[in-house]
């Protein structure tokens, strides 16, 4: 399971509940390319904030979910 990120900033405690694509990439130990072709195959969910490209944490966790279905029944 994918834990939240926390926010960073002093004082702020609350998770994230979305994450750059740089992130999730790194949260996976995957490369940024990689990242993108996920999203872009619907592997990964994403969605736009304005301009920006985001990943909802969520994601991450069903994304990996499908993968460790997807390997155990095979």
């Amino acid at each position: 399971m994918v834990t939240r990120t926390t926010a960073g900033q002093a004082g702020d405690d609350s998770p994230r509940l979305l994450i750059t694509v740089e992130a999730a990439a790194e949260l996976l130990s995957i490369s940024r390319t990689r990242m993108y072709a996920l999203i872009k195959a619907g592997e990964v969910m994403s969605v736009r904030v304005g301009r920006l490209r985001r990943i909802p944490v969520g994601a991450l966790d069903a994304f990996m979910t499908r993968l460790l279905t997807d390997q155990n029944a095979a």
